[in-house]
């Protein structure tokens, strides 16, 4: 995590701990152990235990900042990735298909989202509102046809964090093949045409490794 330039010492310090107290419960998040002591965290983050409430008043205020870092550096990834890319319907593809991939290159980043499941539905970070955006503007453009963009992004959610799970739990399947397919079948509920959804998921990917 990079930290803006033109802070003080003391200000550097302090978003230092912040984030290594936000890695901490990011590790805790991806084991499943969030009944953890406030000890655990600042032992794990290699801080002071008093500096933990300079910054977090709960545990629970800890683990939520900790979900959204995970999700806003995705969401920031994807952002970078599509930046050059003016048909939504293509944007809103590749960046789906390149989360689907991550689910198994960075496999603790999924583990932090599934713990959050559903939720993300509502997050203001993350995958959630820059496909609202590109779905959006794709159907303004005429490249999409949804009625209800809520019922969408419910599918779109659903459909991510159910790939991510099936991803983690079968290192067996093909994590690119599978997330195409997943990815087809939700640009059909979107209202392309096979013929024009086979063609989306067949563009060059930017490498992400």
């Amino acid at each position: 995590m990079s930290l803006p330039e033109g802070l003080s010492r003391t200000e550097r310090r302090k978003a230092n701990t912040r984030a290594a107290l936000i890695r901490a419960g990011q590790k805790f998040l991806a084991e499943g152990r969030t009944n953890v002591s406030v000890l655990d965290i600042t032992s794990t983050a290699d801080v002071g235990n008093g500096s933990f409430y300079n910054h977090f008043s709960t545990k629970d205020e800890l683990f939520d900042a900790s979900v959204d870092a995970v999700l806003e550096a995705h969401g920031a990834l994807m952002d970078d990735l599509t930046s050059d890319i003016d048909d939504p319907a293509e944007a809103f593809t590749q960046s789906f298909r390149l989360t689907g991939r991550l689910h198994r290159r960075h496999p603790e980043a999924t583990l932090v989202t599934l713990q959050r499941g559903t939720q993300v539905l509502t997050s203001e970070h993350g995958l959630v509102p820059r496909a609202t955006r590109d779905i959006t503007a794709a159907v303004k453009a005429g490249r999409f046809e949804v009625d209800d963009i809520d019922t969408a992004m419910a599918v779109v959610v659903g459909a991510s964090l159910a790939l991510g799970q099936l991803l983690l739990s079968r290192p067996d399947r093909d994590d690119a093949a599978t997330t195409d397919a997943v990815t087809r079948q939700i640009l059909r509920g979107l209202g392309l045409s096979d013929r024009d959804a086979a063609e989306l998921c067949s563009l060059p990917l930017p490498d992400i490794d």
